[in-house]
C-alpha cells in the first residue's frame, strides 16, 4: 500500500480550512489522497488559495 496516498477514495471536510491549523490539515489530507473541501468564515481569498493548493495535490476535482 502506498502510504503517501492511503486516503485515496476518502472525503474530508475541514472547518476553518482557509488559514492556520485548518489549512495545514487540509493540505496534509490532500497530499495523502483525500478529496478535501474547506469551510471558511471570513477570508475568501485565503480559502481560494488553500483550494488551489489542494487541487495541486489532486485533493479536489
Amino acid at each position: 500500500m502506498n502510504e503517501q496516498r492511503f486516503l485515496r477514495g476518502k472525503f474530508a471536510l475541514v472547518i476553518g480550512g482557509s488559514r492556520g491549523i485548518g489549512r495545514g490539515i487540509a493540505l496534509q489530507l490532500a497530499e495523502r489522497g483525500a478529496a478535501v473541501a474547506v469551510n471558511y468564515l471570513q477570508d475568501e481569498i485565503a480559502a481560494r488559495d488553500t483550494l488551489a493548493r489542494i487541487q495541486e495535490h489532486g485533493g479536489m476535482e
